[in-house]
């Protein structure tokens, strides 16, 4: 690009004046601004950011397609009126459950098979016995807590039913009261 505009002007002007007109161009490229460029390809910013704070700066934020987009006030406030969900995870070689805050995403209480204390108490780590004995751990761990509310909604490919079933219902049985979303 350089050698094209330098071209350009030595071909428009007089030598004297194309001299002139290098030194311009040489000089606005090595000003440290990406003034005519596209911005590069990765999200990598050449040398400064759009309102030049931070210099090289790998990462640029994403922003929303739709800054104006309206946010109802139960989809603000949900996260406080219900602050508390409830994780179930079930496979073939063992249960797990959690009570997770929504809003500081920190596990107030975790009860699974795999912990020691329970593993021995077991015949199985993965039966219908195993997760009422987990929902019952859990809902103690809850209390101790000071957490009496939860709100389940289940993944996509899990159906409310047998296993997942009973460590809701061991929840609700021992004291916390859980609130289920059913798509």
């Amino acid at each position: 690009m350089v050698v094209i505009m330098f071209k350009r002007a030595c071909s428009m002007h007089g030598d004297d004046t194309a001299k002139l007109c290098f030194k311009a161009i040489a000089r606005h490229i090595h000003s440290a601004q990406a003034r005519f460029g596209p911005r590069s390809f990765f999200g990598v910013e050449d040398f400064l950011d759009d309102d030049n704070s931070r210099p090289y700066t790998y990462q640029k934020e994403k922003k929303s397609k739709n800054p104006n987009k309206h946010i109802s006030f139960k989809q603000r406030t949900v996260a406080y009126m219900e602050p508390f969900t409830l994780d179930v995870f079930i496979s073939k070689r063992f249960v797990s459950a959690s009570i997770t805050h929504r809003v500081t995403s920190k596990q107030v209480a975790v009860a699974g098979t795999n912990s020691k204390d329970i593993k021995a108490e077991l015949k199985s780590r993965s039966d219908i016995p195993a997760c009422l004995a987990i929902g019952r751990i859990l809902s103690q761990r809850a209390r101790e807590a000071d957490v009496y509310t939860a709100s389940y909604t289940p993944r996509e490919r899990d159906k409310f039913e047998g296993k997942i079933r009973a460590v809701v219902q061991s929840l609700i049985d021992n004291g916390i009261d859980v609130k289920i979303y059913l798509d």
